[in-house]
């Protein structure tokens, strides 16, 4: 993978599509545009979102960065689906997919006459049809415009993407909703011309790139980059993380290896430890045998089948620990018999959940498993086999004291408003809110399933909006409620001393032992996520095992849980950012004190480099394989 060429395209493409929307949305808030007459409602949402977000130039750049990134994330998706086949005609891409010159497939065949009558005949996606029209009509010359073919190729770009949401609505939202509109109104311009990011996209994913699921993750840590540079630039002039801060801050893409050995290490050793005729784990290159006295069966999490194996990804960027979890579970589910036609749903829709408090990390997350699934079963699009993915966006959601009262009437219950608000700060503590039991009792409502007590003029009184709202909270309860087999995380790492007010007293109000710096915080909630003697699997920041401001917090887990195995990883593990920027250690611990046990520990400080480290870590475990089969 050219990781130089993906990191210059990423941080190109992000200048140029805020450019693009920058200019878009302009044109649209000027007062008596055509936009204000052909979509008045996509132009009241977006004055709304800027108003949310401080108005002003904040608000607007807010927006602007918002939807640049969403175009971004649909031109990448249309790009590795090209390459896989998953399209039936190239949407980002020529028919030669090396081609980086030529015309997207879709265009062309739309100038020969040739339209996929899924995406513009069928009932799905209504409104289609009338683009095509329109396509005709600029091809034929009836409706003049100064950039026909360009013109054209954004409604087939804009008829691709309400047909693929019926399949990822994560990705690509419904074009009858207030949000769908917006992104068609904002759609960058242009995008045939010459150097335009479409034709970037082209260039830079080669076809070998896009072998891998992962090149998802590069160009999110990619994109974001030159926002990092400026939040860490603000951090060095005493200014504190905000909401819109907190992911470009903190995000982190995990190498390969590091997320093989903490995967192997809970999901896998959790399996051998319930199967231990089972021989995958010949396969798996970091896993740590336990020693035989260590599998005493009162001593871990009993697992009789593959969908007891739940693995949650608490803060799970773009998706890479389960993606890999998705392959690992594929063998287990393989190796028992289970038809491979069925596994990538039973994966998707019993084993796999993720949260994040970044819409374009989540999205892509969502995307990267529905890559995987299709990639193992061709007929995951169809009807009856799709399963969305659990990718949870934690999202911020407040109610007004009226608004409480009335979906107190609404769900029959008497919670206060603070329970109702639990959210209320949730763009910045994410996955740390620690929901109320009562809350997690209560499920989503719909229009036709109202309460036979709620008249419908008492209903009328609740505005739709509110009641999806309520139903968010409800959904992103059960998430953070649930207890988990398996966690594994690279969580968000982040000093008290960057931290703005409201996070910094969620913190220490919630985390008192962590609330040095979030990724401490971090480990004290992923304990609350897992089931007893299930397994925990991080990569954190060294600190915590030296530093006195962690001292409680080790006695803590010393005492509680225990540690299975370690690697510490010191500086230079992530050779993406090099230097001695983050001084790592990966660590399994399980939610249970075994007395005596006696863990793997294995030092890797002195490796110079990533590869140095990877490979210093690989010879340990194998040469404890080795001499524990002499």
């Amino acid at each position: 993978m050219n990781i130089s060429a993906l990191q210059s395209f990423a941080s190109d493409a992000r200048r140029r599509l805020m450019g693009a929307v920058s200019a878009k949305l302009d044109a649209a808030l000027t007062p008596g545009s055509s936009a204000r007459v052909d979509v008045p409602a996509a132009v009241e949402r977006l004055e709304q979102e800027i108003k949310e977000h401080d108005g002003g130039e904040q608000g607007r750049q807010h927006v602007v960065e918002r939807y640049a990134y969403r175009w971004f994330n649909r031109i990448i998706a249309f790009r590795y689906m090209d390459v896989h086949g998953f399209t039936a005609v190239p949407v980002a891409s020529a028919v030669e997919l090396t081609d980086v010159n030529g015309l997207p497939g879709v265009l062309v065949a739309a100038k020969r006459g040739e339209y996929d009558e899924d995406v513009f005949g069928g009932s799905s996606t209504m409104g289609n049809a009338k683009l095509r029209d329109t396509v005709e009509a600029l091809f034929n010359g009836s409706l003049q415009s100064d950039d026909p073919q360009g013109q054209a190729y954004g409604l087939l770009l804009q008829a691709e993407c309400r047909y693929w949401s019926q399949f990822m609505p994560f990705m690509f939202e419904r074009v009858d909703s207030s949000q769908g509109k917006v992104d068609e109104l904002l759609m960058p311009a242009d995008l045939l011309a010459e150097g335009s990011v479409l034709r970037q996209a082209v260039a830079t994913m080669t076809p070998d790139d896009c072998e891998d699921v992962e090149i998802i993750g590069w160009l999110y840590q990619f994109y974001i980059a030159e926002r990092k540079t400026e939040v860490m630039n603000g951090f060095s002039k005493s200014k504190k993380a905000c909401a819109d801060e907190i992911p470009a801050a903190t995000q982190l893409f995990t190498p390969d290896w590091i997320v093989k050995y903490l995967v192997q290490n809970t999901v896998g050793r959790l399996w051998m430890q319930n199967h231990p005729d089972s021989q995958l784990y010949q396969d798996w290159e970091y896993y740590i045998q336990p020693e035989p006295e260590q599998n005493d069966q009162s001593e871990f999490l009993h697992i009789d089948n593959p969908e007891e194996l739940t693995v949650c990804d608490p803060a799970c960027g773009s998706g890479h620990m389960l993606t890999y979890a998705f392959d690992l579970l594929y063998g287990i589910y393989e190796e028992q018999g289970y038809s491979p036609s069925e596994i990538p749903g039973l994966i998707l829709a019993n084993n796999l959940y993720g949260m994040e408090i970044d819409e374009r990390a989540a999205n892509l997350a969502a995307f990267a498993l529905t890559m995987k699934a299709r990639a193992k079963a061709r007929r995951f699009f169809c009807d009856g086999r799709r399963v969305e993915p659990h990718i949870c966006l934690i999202r911020k959601e407040q109610f007004t004291t009226d608004e409480v009262q009335e979906l107190n009437r609404l769900y029959g219950t008497s919670l206060d408003d603070e329970v109702w608000n639990t959210y209320a700060n949730a763009d910045i503590a994410g996955s740390l809110i620690q929901p109320s039991e009562q809350l997690g009792q209560l499920r989503e409502l719909q229009w036709q399933n109202i309460p036979d007590d709620v008249t419908w003029d008492d209903f009328s009184l609740m505005s739709t909006d509110t009641l999806q709202r309520s139903n968010v909270v409800i959904a992103q309860t059960r998430f953070l409620l649930r207890k988990y087999a398996a966690v594994v995380a690279n969580p968000p790492y982040m000093g008290s001393k960057n931290m703005g007010d409201e996070l910094k007293r969620f913190v220490q109000d919630h985390f008192e032992d962590g609330k040095a710096d979030l990724f401490a915080a971090f480990i004290l909630r992923n304990l609350q996520l897992l089931l007893p003697k299930a397994m925990l699997g991080m990569i954190t920041m060294q600190s915590w095992m030296f530093l006195s401001s962690f001292e409680r917090m080790r006695r803590n887990l010393l005492a509680t849980t225990t540690i299975t195995s370690m690697a510490h990883l010191g500086a230079r593990a992530f050779g993406s950012i090099g230097g001695e920027v983050v001084s790592t250690t990966a660590f399994v611990l399980q939610n249970l004190f075994i007395p005596h046990y006696q863990g793997t520990f294995i030092r890797l400080v002195d490796g110079e480099t990533e590869e140095a480290k990877k490979r210093l870590l690989k010879n340990a475990i194998l040469q404890e394989r080795n001499n524990r089969n002499e």
